[in-house]
Order: C-alpha cells, then structure tokens, then sequence
C-alpha cells in the first residue's frame, strides 16, 4: 500500500537549474527523486510532483511537492530519512502524510512570493545570490502609491516573458505590498495571488522599481494592462531576489 506525501522544501536556488527536471542538469526535481528512489530501493520508479516551478537561481522558502512512497514510514522518519540524503542546498522543513486526491499543483488556491532588492551603491558580493541590486534613488512613497494596482484581477499580459505556456495571462493578485528593511538596506516586496506567470514576479518588481525612480508615472501599471505589450514593460528583475516563500492549501485537503 502506497501513502501520498506533502513534503515542503526550502533551497538556494544558485547552483540549481531550476525546479524542473531536465537532461544533464541539477535541478531541484532530480536531487529529491534520487533521494526518494534510494529510499524505496524499488524498480518502479518514484516521480515528484511540485506544486510549480522555479526557474535557475530563484530561491525557495516554502516550496511544496507531493510523491507515493511504496513503504510504510512515518512523516518524520520521510523527513529524517530524506535529509540524510539531500545535499545542503536543499532541505525538508516539513512532511505530512496526506490523501490519495492531494495535489501539489492541482489543489493549491495561492502562492505567496518574496522579492529582496539591496540598495547599497555597489553589489554586496555577500548579497549578490540572494538579493536584486538597484543603486539608483529610489523614492518609497510612490512605489506604496503604485502596490494597490497591481492587487486585483488583470490580464497581466505586458508582464509575461516570452515562452509562457499559460493560455489565459489572467490572474488574480490578492495582496501586494512593499517595505523596507533598514537594517540590511533593503527593500522587500511581497505578492500573494492564485498564480503567477512566467517571469510575472520580477518584470513587476522591474517596473515597480522604474515608478520609484521616476522613469514611470506612479499609476503605470493601469495603462500597461490596457496595451498588452511586453516591451513596454521592458526589464526583468535578476533570479536572485526572488523567493518562493508559501503554497497555500485548503485545510481539508490535507486530513486523512
């Protein structure tokens, strides 16, 4: 009898070429299902499913997948048993045992992401994988000014790169807000929506830091939904700020 597992990991994204498993590349996907596959010592092989993907140097706090696992084991012993096996840029913060019809993609109703920007003049070379870097003044107020537009249910179209396999560009932010952390010089943004696109979190965060600057008017993106063009958003925030930090499910679909 198999049991269906929630595993939550958290890893740094830098030495990873993304989630996905692909050919002859280190990617998150592979590392766990070799671990798995050690564990269960079975011919069939075990195959992990996430609840999305990261792309090449994005970081994750809270990134969720679920498996079936052929042996009987409890959740901490999965949990002690993968650790033991996965390399340190990777970790299992938690493990759950779960129902047949839990879906890591397919029942999610939220993710929450994280994006860190270091504001010193010149790159910190301690900060350097795990921030964006934006030397350029910045005024705070005008970004707080432009967070409300980017809340809501957009066709967020001008905010998608190219190669996005998404039929529909339209999501639904719940929550967008930014602040700063003044101890680390830093600012954080923070989305929580029903789904995001390719690229979606760090073209926003590009074009959120340009309202700052001044290069944009504060309440751009109102006309940037209306044109439906990439190139008017122009750039793209670096992998290193950006934080899978929640997966967010219905209780109910996590109780045996």
């Amino acid at each position: 009898m198999t049991q269906r597992f929630k595993v939550t990991l958290a890893y740094d994204g830098t030495n990873f070429a993304g989630f996905q498993a692909q050919p002859n590349q280190r990617t998150v996907q592979f590392v766990l299902e070799k671990a798995i596959n050690k564990m269960s010592k079975k011919d069939e092989y075990i195959t992990v499913y996430g609840s999305g993907r990261t792309d090449s140097g994005v970081h994750a706090l809270g990134q969720v997948v679920h498996f079936d696992f052929p042996h009987p084991i409890s959740a901490k012993g999965m949990l002690r048993g993968l650790n033991s096996m996965l390399p340190l840029d990777c970790e299992v913060v938690d493990c759950k045992i779960v129902p047949n019809d839990f879906h890591s993609r397919y029942t999610t109703h939220g993710k929450r992401y994280l994006y860190r920007v270091s504001r010193g003049e010149f790159v910190n070379p301690f900060k350097r994988l795990y921030t964006g870097h934006y030397k350029y003044p910045l005024d705070i107020e005008k970004i707080k000014e432009a967070m409300p537009d980017v809340e809501g249910t957009h066709d967020y179209s001008s905010f998608v790169a190219s190669g996005s396999q998404a039929k529909s560009h339209v999501r639904t932010i719940y929550e967008a807000k930014v602040y700063e952390d003044k101890v680390n010089d830093e600012i954080v943004f923070e989305f929580y929506g029903n789904g995001f696109l390719y690229n979606q979190v760090r073209i926003m965060v590009a074009t959120l830091l340009e309202i700052g600057n001044g290069k944009r008017p504060v309440h751009d993106f109102l006309r940037l939904y209306k044109v439906k063009d990439r190139s008017q958003a122009r750039q793209t925030a670096p992998a290193s700020g950006l934080y899978l930090k929640e997966v967010y499910y219905d209780e109910e679909d996590e109780k045996l």
